[in-house]
């Protein structure tokens, strides 16, 4: 998913060309975009309205921030129903991707309810995606799932480089028991060795996407150059996010063109799993959209407890994404012969600019 590319170095040279004018044209649009994301993140309402809990949903982590999903309610249930006109077909031909980013705003929406005092039953559908069903009239809220929900806001995807400082013992064993499900394991991985074999899957991964004309098509198509494309899409990869600097409509793409080169991505790459202090694997135990579904469930769980405990998770999917790469991938976190589902590198790290999100109004279905 989503999950990954930025403009490179150098693209902030190239906006210098445009002359004063233009510079202070991009520092007032990305303030306006700092309004309009932190608009977005305002804390619930206490009236625990389904189209707040669906706004608080729609902040969950997913591939390209293609946000591909649409939502019914009604007054016993929220259903989440795959938005495949959103699809990757590139990069997630099998749509994996998609249903475990349906996983992901349904666990943020199950943590939502339950704070607000309107528990439910997950009912995962697989191909049609899965409905959270009111199980009684609104009550007292839940503090177990207090923290997890003051942390959806503040979660995101930080692509970024991260302090290199391992974790303690007491981190990771947190980390390990709040993600346990049942029909999904959660294996970490912080052994600087197996990091490194870990990084050059992530590397090897990166090149053989790199060389492959038509995912590159596909990748540009979901990023967002400018504050002000960012806002009026409301979705995709929007460039300071990834740390880069934010360019005009017309000259991000050139700037993309002459910056995003495979050695430099490589070494972007090299750089940010070696900064970081471990990785996640996620895999179900049954295959298919019902198993991505609760995949993405505990992947957004793992992500807030992260969030909760002061760390940034970024994903790093390649060895996911390149199918040649997966069985190597497996074999590091002692799968056997099952899927990896997810790739997500941890540590402590900044606060990057936070990415777009459509208004409910456009994710809503009848």
């Amino acid at each position: 998913m989503l999950t990954r590319r930025g403009i490179l170095t150098g693209g902030a040279a190239v906006l210098v060309l445009g002359g004063a004018g233009a510079v202070l044209s991009m520092r007032q649009s990305a303030e306006r975009y700092a309004g309009f994301a932190a608009q977005l993140r305002e804390p619930l309402q206490a009236t625990g309205a389904s189209r707040d809990l669906i706004r608080y949903a729609t902040l969950a982590a997913n591939g390209h921030n293609t946000q591909p999903w649409l939502f019914q309610e009604d007054s016993q249930a929220i259903a989440i129903r795959p938005d495949v006109s959103r699809r990757t077909p590139v990069v997630d031909p099998d749509d994996h991707h998609l249903y475990v980013s349906l996983g992901c705003a349904m666990e943020n929406l199950e943590v939502a309810a339950r704070t607000q005092g309107r528990p439910g039953d997950v009912k995962v559908e697989g191909v049609g995606g899965a409905v959270f069903v009111f199980s009684a009239p609104s009550g007292s809220a839940d503090p177990a799932v207090a923290d997890l929900c003051k942390a959806i806001p503040l979660r995101q995807s930080t692509r970024s480089l991260y302090d290199g400082r391992p974790l303690s013992t007491d981190i990771l064993d947190t980390l390990a028991k709040g993600t346990r499900a049942d029909g999904v394991d959660v294996i970490l991985l912080s052994e600087r060795s197996v990091l490194d074999r870990v990084r050059d899957l992530v590397i090897a991964g990166n090149d053989q996407q790199m060389a492959d004309a038509r995912f590159i098509r596909e990748l540009k198509q979901w990023l967002r150059f400018s504050p002000q494309a960012a806002m009026d899409r409301g979705d995709g990869l929007y460039a300071p996010a990834s740390g880069n600097p934010p360019l005009p409509d017309w000259l991000g793409p050139l700037a993309f063109d002459l910056a995003f080169k495979p050695a430099t991505e490589a070494d972007k790459y090299a750089r940010q799993m070696d900064s970081s202090a471990g990785v996640a694997v996620l895999s179900a135990k049954a295959e298919g959209p019902a198993g991505w579904i609760e995949v993405g469930r505990v992947c957004q769980r793992f992500c807030l407890m992260a969030t909760v405990l002061g760390l940034k998770t970024a994903f790093v999917n390649q060895p996911v994404e390149v199918a040649g790469l997966r069985s190597d991938m497996a074999a590091l976190a002692g799968l056997g012969s099952r899927r990896p589902d997810i790739v997500l590198r941890f540590g402590r790290g900044p606060t990057m600019p936070y990415s777009p999100r459509r208004p409910v109004e456009s994710v809503l279905r009848a």
